[in-house]
């Protein structure tokens, strides 16, 4: 069953080598009981590690079931350990966080064919612990973890069974009850190796082999002893050495049992956990809030635009050359009434005409409250074009403004100065000595650059023209397009419509130059898109930097189960067992983070909208962006502490103190 010739390990410690095993040439066969004693140093351990293939030797040939473990890829060889070697530590090498129950269990996590070899419960009744099944390591005996141990090395029903100084640390009796477990062990087939330096224990076995500076020195057998009759042969000899690779994906029931476990690891340790995760929720928080004062800033601009009139075309005088004068331009064509009434029923697509003109500090008086601000003499269409439809009252009519009413629509800094908390509709004013009768209340739009847009009083287009202006010209035409995509055909008939209008004679080019908002438009645009991209790319640092924290997290919890890497490993876990494990506690912290990030977002959105008045509303890309990032960051960030925990060899990881 197993052969070695010639195996030699050694050691480097310091500038010294330690010749462990030198030239040991050996065979033991299926059912054997063998005893390996020699003194602390011999190389005993070493031997017996070599065997259960934590170890590779150095030189020399080890063959277990036909097969040469020199010429196996460590996949295989983990796939060997587990379905044909059971480990009886010392140190008993139980996870404290789990139950007996499932220390028991842990080993068919790795079982990727039969996960149901022994039934883990009847395995702790047979070692006397049926009913402590539930009880964790530190609620046990010496004596009791040690019986769970052995339960945990025949989960898989090894052929063999590799006992490294079972009774060491454990007293006289429960010594006793151990070896008698094993005797029992041997009686049903199984092949037992025991490794002690204890004479008295050493003689339980059938074969005694004496380790000295690494050398077999003595191998003796008890007379009479037998150990073919029921040997338990090696699971699937040849068959589970050769046998294809296994795939690396982990299949359902294995992501659970490390999900769960993932889980119940970070639960050990709940104040570093928290800690840990803390640069996530920050990170994903700020994300969200981020992005949400990003969506509020361009909603407040698109509703700004909006009230000043999007899809506005406005057309004024151009300057003009005269043909055959050298110079700079300086003739200007003037828009009349006339042009300004000519514009309506003749453009398609259009939602609203307004002609204007203004004037700026105007005196106005109401009572006893006068006032200076800017009157807007318009058409009544100025209410499409600029979203100006009264928030009270009403505006002026198309026949009030041939007729030159004196009516007034005052905007609110207007109705505040000159009335205070009164209510101003029917109520009187004058307006450069003129009285007016005030219609309307117009809604409130902010301020503009330095303008206040809410510092204005609109009137009649004639009344302002004839009665209180004294103009005979307009200053400018604005329409409305009915959607944006109109706006360059709009453009292109107001054009032409300017062109049959009165002109300069002899003058060269277009005498009308009409334009549109969208450059100012798509400018504030830009402006919040950038602003909205600065202040996610902000959050999305801080989530890196989270994912940083974790990493460093992870890496200190590699070393801290150091020898909990090397106990799965020797129990079958291969290299991208050990790295899912990490990866999906690292994920598992992160998207915990994640969603505790988003509580914690929404909060602070909350807050924000409540002590502002904003209405920010996080939003369904955020949270998805935000959560799928977190689970990137465990990836991205997970991975090179899984990578390190997986290289560890399982030996020196066993030994790591």
């Amino acid at each position: 069953m197993i052969v070695l010739e010639n195996v030699c390990k050694s050691y480097v410690m310091g500038d010294n080598v330690v010749n462990a095993l030198q030239g040991i040439t050996l065979t033991i066969q299926q059912g054997e009981f063998v005893s390996l004693i020699g003194a602390s140093g011999s190389g005993k351990s070493t031997l017996l590690h070599t065997i259960g293939l934590l170890d590779r030797p150095d030189r020399g040939r080890l063959t277990i079931n036909g097969r040469e473990v020199s010429a196996m890829t460590d996949d295989e060889i983990s796939r060997l350990r587990s379905e044909n070697i059971g480990f009886v530590f010392q140190q008993f090498h139980l996870l404290k966080r789990l139950s007996a129950l499932e220390n028991v269990e842990l080993p068919l996590i790795y079982a990727k064919g039969d996960r149901h070899a022994a039934a883990p419960l009847a395995l702790l009744e047979r070692v006397g612990l049926g009913q402590r099944y539930h009880h964790k390591p530190n609620e046990l005996s010496g004596g009791q973890q040690q019986r769970v141990a052995i339960a945990r090395a025949l989960i898989r029903k090894p052929s063999i069974v590799l006992a490294d100084e079972p009774t060491g640390n454990l007293d006289s009796q429960s010594g006793e009850e151990i070896m008698k477990l094993l005797r029992e062990l041997h009686a049903e087939g199984f092949t037992v190796i025991l490794v002690t330096h204890e004479p008295d224990i050493a003689a339980n076995a059938d074969r005694i082999i004496r380790i000295h500076d690494g050398k077999v020195v003595e191998d003796t057998r008890k007379p009479g002893a037998v150990h073919t009759a029921n040997a338990r042969p090696p699971a699937d000899p040849g068959a589970s050495i050769s046998a294809p690779a296994i795939s690396s994906l982990p299949n359902l029931q294995t992501l659970k049992l490390n999900l769960r476990q993932a889980i119940r690891g970070l639960l050990g340790n709940k104040l570093r956990t928290a800690l840990s995760a803390l640069g996530v929720i920050i990170g994903v928080a700020a994300v969200i809030v981020m992005l949400a004062l990003g969506d509020g800033a361009q909603a407040s601009v698109k509703q700004q635009l909006q009230r000043l009139g999007s899809n506005r075309v406005n057309i004024r005088p151009a300057p003009q050359k005269v043909a055959g004068v050298k110079g700079a331009r300086g003739a200007v064509t003037r828009l009349t009434l006339a042009s300004a009434l000519s514009v309506e029923g003749k453009i398609p697509n259009v939602v609203g005409v307004t002609a204007s003109v203004s004037g700026n500090n105007i005196q106005i008086v109401a009572g006893n409250n006068n006032t200076s601000t800017r009157v807007f003499g318009c058409l009544p269409g100025n209410q499409q074009v600029y979203s100006e439809t009264p928030q009270y009252g009403r505006y002026f009519t198309m026949q009030e403004c041939y007729e030159r009413k004196r009516v007034a629509v005052l905007g609110t800094t207007v109705v505040k100065d000159l009335f205070g908390d009164e209510n101003p509709l029917g109520k009187d004013l004058v307006i450069n000595k003129v009285p007016f009768k005030v219609i309307g209340v117009l809604p409130s739009k902010g301020t503009t650059g330095p303008w206040d847009d809410d510092d204005k009083v609109m009137i009649p287009l004639q009344t302002a023209m004839y009665r209180v202006l004294g103009r005979q010209y307009v200053d400018q035409i604005d329409v409305s397009a009915a959607a944006e995509d109109d706006i360059d055909q709009v453009k292109e008939d107001l054009l032409k419509l300017s062109r049959t209008w009165p002109r300069i004679p002899n003058t060269i080019g277009d005498s009308y130059q009409v334009s549109d908002s969208r450059q100012i438009v798509d400018a504030m645009k830009g402006m919040t898109n950038t602003m909205s991209n600065l202040l996610a790319s902000v959050a999305a640092i801080s989530l890196i930097v989270g994912g940083i924290g974790i990493m460093n997290i992870m890496l200190v919890s590699v070393t801290e189960r150091t020898r909990e890497i090397g106990l799965r490993k020797a129990i079958g876990a291969r290299g991208h067992d050990i790295r899912t494990q990490f990866l999906i506690e690292s994920v598992v912290l992160c998207v915990a983070g994640g969603l505790a990030g988003i509580i914690v977002g929404w909060l602070v959105i909350l807050i924000i909208s409540l002590s502002q008045g904003w209405m920010l509303t996080p939003s369904l890309v955020a949270i998805i962006i935000s959560t799928g990032f977190s689970g990137l960051v465990g990836i991205c960030f997970g991975y090179w502490p899984a990578l390190q925990a997986s290289r560890l060899d399982p030996i020196e990881a066993l030994r790591y103190e």
